[in-house]
């Protein structure tokens, strides 16, 4: 009988993508594996594991969030509109778990992947209730509230950085790096010259990529859009390639307007959501970025110059690029020093000025690269199949 594995997770495209490359690599392992991705109802990026050629099926459950915000204190308990959805999402939680436990009573995986979000409490609880094992997988150096709810019956947790910094039994962890798509690798000058072909920008001896995630970053969004115009004048082979996350889109389709003289805008690509930033990220000679782990572990493979602007909200955000800042990997600005005028076209312009600092700071982050990590997380799945379903 074809083993079957659930994967499960989202919300952000942090989240899915390391799903997607763990799945790709089951399937190499494994060809006859049956892999199913469960994910939550209203999940504005459900397309992509609905697309992805790994996936078997995909079904749905409902899921709740709660919701608290790094800094806020106390303030954050007297937001009525905060309570009510906080106390709403808990009956969301326990519907879930019904819908959990009767899907996975009828697919009888036999193991459970959860990469975190708020879908990976119900589908790991109902897990539980039948003894399916599971995995758990965090990203950050800073383990998610999800998974922290459900690290107590995990049968393994998979994570990015050194065993030691996370509050899991010792024996139980083991350290994999972040999953990425076999896509990213080593970016050598020959191959970014084949990417800019590719994406049709060979006349740009300069470009600026820009991703704040697949749900985008207003801060970062509008801190690039009034740098715009001075490094465009500065640079009249500069390109810009602006990720703005697809609620933003025209959002940041507008602020260009407002910000770029039109004679600019021509050198300015706006996109929603891409399926390819591997490609764009392999053209680019300098990537802004936020502190998400996944793009961070992506950016390491290629060996790319970033500036990160974590989110001051998303403490892992913060703690993640601290890490990297400490090995002189990567440069940071805070949101408010991004937001001070020109101070990021004024980094940025240090970066394409000088070539020897782009190649030292992209060599420290590629040495923290860790490209084995989707392999080595889909050996420890097969390993906690049951052995009839193995062999």
């Amino acid at each position: 009988m074809n083993p079957t594995i659930v994967v499960t997770g989202g919300g952000s495209g942090g989240h899915i993508t390391p799903i997607m490359a763990v799945a790709a690599e089951l399937k190499r392992q494994q060809p006859e594996a049956r892999i199913i991705y469960i994910g939550q109802v209203g999940d504005g990026l459900a397309d992509i594991p609905e697309q992805d050629p790994n996936i078997d099926e995909v079904f749905y459950v409902r899921a709740g969030k709660f919701r608290r915000y790094h800094g806020e204190g106390f303030k954050q308990l007297l937001d009525l509109k905060t309570v009510f959805l906080n106390i709403r999402d808990l009956f969301y939680i326990a519907i879930g778990l019904v819908q959990s436990f009767r899907l996975l009573r009828k697919l009888r995986p036999g193991v459970i992947f959860t990469r975190g979000g708020y879908v990976s409490v119900p589908v790991a609880l109902g897990g539980k209730l039948q003894g399916i094992p599971y995995i758990t997988h965090d990203s950050d150096s800073t383990p998610s509230l999800a998974n922290r709810l459900i690290a107590r019956w995990a049968s393994l947790h998979a994570v990015a950085l050194p065993e030691e910094l996370y509050p899991y039994p010792p024996k139980k962890t083991v350290m994999v790096g972040v999953p990425v798509s076999s896509l990213y690798q080593v970016v050598t000058p020959t191959a970014q010259h084949r990417f800019k072909h590719e994406l049709g920008l060979d006349q740009a001896k300069q470009i600026l990529l820009v991703t704040g995630g697949g749900n985008g970053a207003r801060q970062l969004n509008n801190a690039v859009i009034n740098n715009a115009q001075y490094l465009l004048r500065r640079y009249p082979h500069l390109f810009i390639v602006h990720i703005a996350g697809r609620s933003l889109e025209n959002e940041v389709n507008e602020g260009y307007e407002r910000a770029v003289e039109e004679s600019y805008r021509e050198r300015i690509s706006i996109e929603g959501f891409i399926s390819n930033l591997h490609a764009f990220s392999g053209a680019a000679d300098v990537v802004i970025a936020r502190g998400g782990a996944t793009n961070l572990a992506e950016f390491a493979i290629q060996g790319k110059a970033c500036v990160i602007v974590p989110s001051k909200q998303l403490i892992w955000n913060v703690k993640n690029t601290e890490a990297l800042v400490e090995r002189h990997a990567v440069v940071q600005l805070t949101e408010d020093q991004a937001e001070q005028e020109r101070r990021l076209a004024s980094v940025l312009s240090d970066l394409f000025d000088n070539e020897s600092k782009r190649l030292h700071l992209a060599q420290q982050l590629s040495d923290l690269a860790r490209p084995d990590a989707a392999k080595h997380l889909a050996m420890l799945l097969l390993e906690q199949l049951p052995r009839t379903k193995k062999d």
